[in-house]
């Protein structure tokens, strides 16, 4: 896990990595931020290949059962059609043909993008493989500490986390305008990106034998600045005075902006709703499925936390689900819902006719 962590680091600030999958060697970098793929191919010794999640090749009408595909650059490729390969609404004619060679991705090339799902940048990466004639002088890098090398099989399996490994942190009394008696209790990754809360309402020997529970993703937009695009920051503020009604639980506050895809994208997506798709298809012109969050994390902390039994105060199928599949005994589900607004009904509507949400009694009353 600690080369993991270390590999996403140097991910995020630029810098190569390798990815080992036994027989080959990859050297992987981020799309997002690079000018150029020559320096990349000099020091691999082989022409680099740019890997495409199936859901941007989708948007792009190419069809894939694999979840990646890897794609052969071409010498002449400029910057601008690189980009646009892994970010751009459409596909230019002059563009098109570069999608030529595209084949099912391996091993390494899947790790590689699944790092980059991790580090929050674009679903993308850029990847050549190592040549005899250069693994030489890859290897005095590696021995220098100056290039990280991680397993492949690791970097494919790093989107899920550490499972078992968060670390509670700090906790403190936070009084709320809805619930006074609240404490925050702050739990972090092993890799250091990512910090949850638990917002602990009332007195845990007060409550029931099942706890009253709120998922609630970061909305930095609707959380904090009151966003009209989203219901996120009523739903926030109603699901606090609803436990409180309820006799007090808690409110896991998970570091999961723009449904997984970090707040950077989310922007991007929102960019791209403006110009006429909906939430998903915005997600998955950038490369990324329908809702990339991971729920285990929300399992370790109700673990931490004592709970094992919740009434679950959410409109969606999938959360209750990830609580039972991770040991968590969901009791009953409670419905919670936000102002349907001229800004927002179009962003709702698509999470109930394409996320599976329960929204039809909020969206009955707009017709």
């Amino acid at each position: 896990m600690y080369q993991i962590e270390r590999a996403i680091f140097d991910i995020r600030r630029g810098l190569p990595v390798v990815v080992n999958a036994g027989e080959q060697r990859l050297l992987v970098q981020a799309l997002e931020g690079s000018e150029s793929v020559e320096a990349l191919a000099h020091m691999a010794g082989s022409r680099p290949l740019l890997v495409l999640t199936r859901h941007r090749l989708a948007a792009m009408g190419v069809r894939l059962t694999a979840d990646a595909a890897s794609l052969p650059l071409a010498t002449h490729i400029t910057t601008g059609q690189l980009h646009g390969l892994a970010t751009a609404e459409t596909v230019s004619p002059p563009s098109t043909g570069l999608l030529s060679g595209l084949k099912p991705a391996g091993k390494a090339e899947r790790g590689a993008v699944t790092l980059m799902r991790r580090a929050l940048l674009i679903p993308a990466a850029l990847c050549a493989f190592v040549t005899e004639e250069s693994s030489a002088a890859i290897e005095q890098q590696l021995a220098e500490g100056r290039l990280l090398e991680v397993d492949a099989a690791d970097a494919e399996q790093c989107l899920a986390g550490a499972p078992g490994m968060l670390k509670r942190v700090s906790e403190a009394n936070i009084p709320l305008e809805d619930a006074a008696h609240s404490r925050f209790v702050l739990f972090r990754e092993p890799d250091g990106l990512r910090e949850h809360v638990a917002v602990v309402i009332g007195l845990q020997e007060e409550w029931g034998s099942a706890v009253p529970l709120r998922m609630h993703s970061a909305c930095l937009t609707g959380d904090l600045f009151g966003s009209l695009r989203c219901d996120c920051g009523e739903q926030l503020r109603n699901a606090v005075a609803d436990i409180q009604a309820m006799g007090g639980g808690v409110l896991l506050y998970l570091a999961q902006e723009g449904r997984g895809i970090g707040l950077a994208n989310k922007l991007r997506a929102y960019t791209l709703q403006d110009g006429g798709l909906d939430t998903v298809d915005a997600d998955q012109v950038l490369g990324f499925g329908d809702d990339e969050r991971q729920y285990a994390v929300a399992v370790d902390m109700l673990n931490a936390l004592k709970i094992s039994q919740v009434q679950l105060l959410t409109n969606n199928p999938l959360k209750m689900e990830a609580l039972r599949q991770g040991g968590i005994d969901v009791v009953s589900r409670q419905a919670l819902y936000g102002s349907v607004t001229d800004q927002n009904q179009r962003y709702l509507n698509a999470k109930a006719t394409r996320g599976g949400h329960l929204l039809e009694d909020v969206l009955s009353d707009q017709r």
